[in-house]
């Protein structure tokens, strides 16, 4: 009697014990990534980061680019979708081109995402399964579009197919927040999905989020887990195509990626307190009108 009852109670410790090592890696593991790619940066492009050149970014451009990372963050912490797209459409509509504007984007995004992750697991907004079953697709799916635009396709030539993607991308927006009654209905093939958003994620420079989240929430998915999900599956996506822009294309912008890193890391722990705390509907409806005007802005320049 004895030694089953030592047996049991040293089985539950075993339990408790790896229920809590699996929830500190959850915590563990962006955070080591993100030191291990600050540490290699500043290894690689120290020269960049000389205390003259810090005080000359230091300008009115830099405060646009922060404040553009802080909305972005905001939009996108607390619907689930909008970073790539509301960053990117601002961003082109400031005048920065389309390979800068990807790069600095998915290069923040590898900082924004992981402090998003961490904060949803904090909140407890996270389902564990559908980030495993996003994860491996939507990586391989970033790193074929971030490949694509930084070592084949001209960002010049696409600059007005990406402002009409983003048009695409605030009118999916718009028609989720107006659907009124959403059936419960189970989602096949999650890992099609995840590959064709973290695709269209690395070209178009937004996308995970209106293509992933808005396809689960209209399957009728609990929208807390959903949108913590889908943002901590964000996080690899976005690591994995940040890398591949970093081999093939370099990173260039360094005001744009510092602004919008510090930004999106500022604003990312509000919008996970956020998720539930606003009303969804009149929030996505406003950045989608938003994300219209800018591309329309960005469109008309370029005819």
């Amino acid at each position: 009697m004895i030694k089953r009852f030592v047996k049991s109670f040293s089985d539950s410790v075993g339990v408790a014990q790896n229920s809590s090592f699996a929830k500190q890696l959850w915590i563990f593991v962006p955070v080591f990534l993100i030191v291990v790619l600050l540490t290699v940066l500043i290894y690689n492009h120290y020269a960049d980061f000389t205390w003259n050149n810090f005080l000359a970014g230091f300008n009115k451009e830099f405060l646009v680019f922060f404040a553009i990372g802080v909305f972005a963050q905001l939009v996108d912490g607390t619907l689930g979708m909008g970073y790539g797209a509301t960053s990117t459409s601002f961003l082109l509509a400031y005048g920065v081109p389309p390979a800068i504007s990807s790069t600095g984007v998915h290069v923040a995004e590898m900082f924004t995402t992981g402090a998003s992750a961490v904060s949803h697991h904090k909140f407890g907004n996270i389902n564990k399964k559908l980030v495993k079953h996003l994860l491996i697709p939507g990586v391989l799916g970033s790193i074929a579009g971030a490949y694509l635009l930084a070592d084949v396709i001209d960002g010049d030539v696409i600059k007005p197919f990406i402002a009409v993607y983003m048009i695409v991308l605030a009118v999916i927006i718009i028609k989720k927040a107006l659907v009124k009654n959403i059936v419960k209905k189970k989602t096949k093939r999650l890992d099609l999905l995840a590959s064709f958003g973290g695709f269209m994620d690395s070209v178009g420079g937004g996308g995970w989020g209106p293509i992933v989240t808005s396809t689960l929430l209209g399957r009728g998915r609990n929208p807390r887990y959903t949108i913590g999900s889908v943002n901590a599956a964000e996080f690899a996506v976005s690591f994995a195509s940040g890398v591949t822009f970093m081999i093939f294309g370099g990173i260039s912008g360094w005001q744009v990626i510092i602004g919008l890193i510090l930004g999106g890391v500022i604003a990312a722990p509000l919008a996970a307190f956020l998720v539930n705390k606003i009303q969804r509907k009149p929030m996505m409806i406003a950045v989608g009108i938003l994300i219209i005007i800018l591309s329309l802005r960005t469109l008309s320049k370029l005819i």
